[in-house]
């Protein structure tokens, strides 16, 4: 068997042990084995692979490491879901009350309720969203 053949079945051995363990560290030495096998079958010797296999791995955990780790941990910038509605503007397709109503924000239509039961807000009117209660937006009208 060729040297370069084991070097491939490494490399793919360690990344299917990535996907199990999710620590970037795996797959980066997976990527040196895949590395390490085009230089032996380009035909580099076998004491020349090793350091093909340990310069590629060391470059791969301390260069690109770093970088998915802190890809990987980084909050998530901004709010999304339901959360990010609240403070987006509406548009008021159906009568408005304390009661219920239907607004279009961002391109869906919401059930709706005013904020204060005896606001009343006409169809076409515009409104800014102050809460997800539920599967119903709570608006104000805008000013």
């Amino acid at each position: 068997m060729d040297v370069w053949v084991i070097w491939l079945v490494l490399a793919v051995l360690l990344g299917a042990a990535e996907i199990f363990t999710l620590t970037a560290a795996l797959g980066l030495l997976g990527g040196a084995a895949g590395v390490t096998a085009l230089a032996a079958a380009v035909g580099l010797p076998v004491p020349l692979q090793f350091v093909v296999f340990a310069a590629a791995s060391v470059a791969g955990i301390v260069l690109l490491r770093p970088i998915a780790h802190r890809h990987l941990t980084a909050p998530r910038s901004g709010e999304f879901g339901i959360d990010a509605l609240v403070g987006k503007p509406g548009y008021v397709l159906q009568e408005v009350t304390g009661r219920a109503g239907r607004v279009r924000i961002g391109g869906e239509e919401w059930t709706a309720r005013a904020m204060d039961d005896s606001l009343v807000i006409p169809a076409g009117a515009r409104v800014d969203v102050l809460q997800i209660d539920g599967a119903t937006a709570v608006v104000y009208p805008r000013e």
